[in-house]
């Protein structure tokens, strides 16, 4: 059941990671996004979400959608995924259109397609939970194909930085029909959000891909229709349909611009607290690295390994510590 021949999972591996970026530069002054970085020297978020990816789905079952500029990093990342599972966007125009375009792939292949939706930039400490809490999922949607059902996770502090969902009911440990979408709330809102159960919003979810694709209809059927020409018309030997039509396209967020209003279409599953952090600030990436039991040292590594964030972050701390002993402070 949990990777049955419909189910998909679509991970979401082209974002520029740009708030991250004192942390993700490289001596060499590139920046990578964190996608492809490590937490502390081990395997890359990108291929910890690719085992999430595995709990619910088969290896020719997992796709990507990634952007053309980040080749240099996702062509070995994704080497071991079919060459068709791995969708190149010609640029970044926003999660709505990152997310539209491989679904309409997957539909094309697979009508009866469940897909499971994962960002590549996360990190869990207790994998184990959320890995329930995708199975459950993966259930529900195969239960009730009309429904999108959100994976919620319960809070263990206000953190402003993240967006909220709030179930219309707060009680049992099952889905709930969706009240409202909160996004970066000021700390005061926040607090008052968790004491009325809201849960993070973690941009993790699973649907029928008639599902979610019917959540597009109303705004982006126009945009899927030309997405599904330039398929077709480069799929002929002519590979500049799809890079034409993306310069026109608008920056679209699938959060503010597809899920909100739509809130009827939705449900929530909560999820017990699992250590989730989307490491999206370097005060996150420092807060996670406090749970960890042991740090590797700020040893030097070479230019062109991809950054470790543990070591990037102790560099960081080292440098503040000089200027703040150089100041006389």
């Amino acid at each position: 059941m949990s990777q049955g021949p419909h189910n998909w999972a679509l991970v979401l591996a082209a974002g520029e990671g740009s708030r991250l970026r004192s942390l993700t530069t490289t001596a060499s002054g590139v920046a990578v996004p964190k996608q492809f970085c490590s937490l502390v020297g081990e395997d890359s978020l990108l291929q910890e979400a690719l085992r999430r990816a595995a709990v619910v789905a088969r290896p020719d079952r997992i796709c990507a959608i990634v952007a053309e500029q980040h080749r240099e990093w996702w062509s070995s990342a994704l080497a071991d995924l079919p060459a068709d599972n791995v969708v190149v966007q010609p640029e970044n125009r926003g999660t709505a259109h990152g997310i539209l375009l491989p679904l309409l792939d997957i539909v094309a292949r697979d009508p009866d397609a469940r897909v499971v939706i994962l960002p590549a930039d996360h990190h869990v400490r207790d994998e184990a939970i959320l890995a329930r809490a995708l199975r459950e999922a993966t259930r529900l949607a195969n239960r009730d194909p009309e429904t999108v059902f959100l994976l919620g996770v319960e809070p263990d502090q206000p953190d402003p930085e993240l967006g909220y969902v709030l179930p219309a009911d707060t009680w049992g440990d099952g889905p709930s029909p969706v009240h409202r979408f909160v996004e970066k709330p000021p700390v005061d809102e926040a607090l008052d959000l968790l004491k009325r159960g809201a849960l993070w919003n973690v941009f993790i979810m699973a649907a029928t891909a008639r599902a979610l694709l019917a959540l597009f209809a109303a705004d982006f059927a126009g945009t899927a229709g030309k997405m599904l020409l330039a398929i077709a018309r480069d799929a002929r030997g002519r590979t500049t349909a799809m890079r034409r039509l993306y310069r026109q396209l608008p920056v679209r967020d699938f959060s503010r611009d597809v899920l909100e209003g739509r809130e009827a279409r939705l449900q929530v599953l909560p999820v017990p607290n699992c250590g989730w952090t989307d490491l999206g600030t370097p005060k996150r990436v420092a807060e996670t690295l406090r749970w960890l039991p042991r740090l590797p040292r700020p040893l030097d590594v070479p230019a062109t390994a991809y950054p470790n964030l543990a070591i990037q972050h102790a560099r960081l701390l080292q440098a503040g510590a000089a200027v703040t002993q150089g100041a006389g402070l």
